[in-house]
């Protein structure tokens, strides 16, 4: 083959790529757009600005933990709320603005998300999140109080229970675990068919690797939200869902931008390896709410069934149409059922 047709052809290639490409871009810019100029019943939410009495603890290993307080300090009973993995306490948005006028809330970032500070990597496991939420209840909750955990954070209140058992009873009244699991995380298929799933799979190993060394680099491509980072938030967090409001879906994409790279990178093993079925026993001895979305593909129903089986004396709540993020996508009925756990616990004796 010629030199001329070489380049010919080798052009006709790259062409054709860059027209793939492009028309890939149109086509998600088309598909947010759509989303975008459908009716937005949260478009005037004021999303991250509902504020408490701001706290700084110090852990044992010197990580500087951001919280806030809201409510007087004799309350008869504290709602302590744990979020997920790369969000912040601001995602608890509907379920404050719902129980600050009731009862004392207590809020974390946990290490290394939030305003919270970083810790070494070492650092970054689900039993060192238990020591730091057993230092929020020791220095911050100065009475009775409820736990609710969403995603990483119910795997906190596992692992609180796990270290420290003896708290739930008199301490620890009762326990929320929202959209959450005690293990295999591993086998997930992220709502993707079997054999796509088992592509990502291999994939996030070396990605996670990537976070880690070049993180301030993949930061610099993350800084500004884009398309692909709006469709998979709605796609993995609200499973796709048509109802989702679209500034909610900006809102928890602006918190997970916020959460570095290698942030991300280094909790991944830990939820990876997390294992705390056993530990669900301790749940037995309190009122425990088991709340799941019916299309979670992060942390399925199957997960919540298998968690409420080990915890006979719990209550499970699949909330129809909803996914990971149920706790913004449906607040009404994730507030109903922690409204319904608090009922519980005012009328049980300790």
């Amino acid at each position: 083959m010629s030199t001329r047709r070489k380049v010919g052809l080798a052009g006709a290639v790259v062409g054709a790529v860059s027209a793939g490409a492009a028309a890939a871009a149109m086509a998600k810019r088309y598909a947010v757009g759509r989303i975008r100029l459908r009716p937005d019943l949260e478009a005037s939410e004021p999303f991250g600005e509902i504020r408490g009495r701001e706290v700084t603890l110090t852990t044992s290993d010197g990580v500087l933990i951001h919280a806030e307080v809201e409510g007087p300090e004799d309350a008869p009973l504290t709602v302590v709320l744990c979020h997920g993995y790369c969000l912040a306490s601001d995602s608890w948005h509907y379920q404050r603005r719902e129980l600050r006028g009731t009862y004392r809330l207590v809020t974390w970032d946990q290490r290394c998300h939030g305003a919270s500070a970083r810790a070494e990597a070492s650092d970054c496991t689900i039993e060192r999140l238990g020591e730091d939420l057993a230092l929020v209840i020791e220095k911050l909750v100065p009475g009775p109080c409820v736990l609710v955990g969403h995603s990483m954070g119910g795997m906190t209140i596992m692992a609180l229970a796990e270290r420290r058992p003896e708290l739930f009873d008199d301490k620890v009244r009762g326990v929320a675990l929202i959209s959450t699991s005690a293990g295999k995380l591993a086998e997930l298929t992220l709502g993707l068919p079997a054999l796509m799933s088992k592509v990502v799979h291999k994939a996030v190993p070396s990605a996670v690797s990537i976070m880690r060394k070049r993180g301030e680099l993949v930061d610099r491509g993350r800084e500004a939200g884009n398309d692909v980072a709006f469709l998979a938030v709605r796609h993995l967090g609200f499973g796709d869902s048509k109802n989702v409001s679209p500034t909610v879906v900006d809102f928890v994409e602006s918190m997970i931008r916020a959460t570095p790279s290698e942030v991300i990178a280094d909790f991944y093993p830990a939820l990876m390896s997390h294992d705390k079925l056993t530990a669900l026993d301790v749940l037995n001895n309190v009122p425990t709410s088991i709340i799941v979305g019916e299309r979670d593909w992060l942390t399925p129903p199957d997960h919540s069934r298998a968690m409420a089986a080990a915890v006979p004396t719990g209550q499970l709540t699949t909330v129809s149409n909803a996914s990971h993020l149920v706790q913004l996508e449906s607040p009404a009925a994730v507030n109903n059922a922690l409204r319904e756990l608090l009922k519980r616990v005012e009328r049980a004796e300790p």
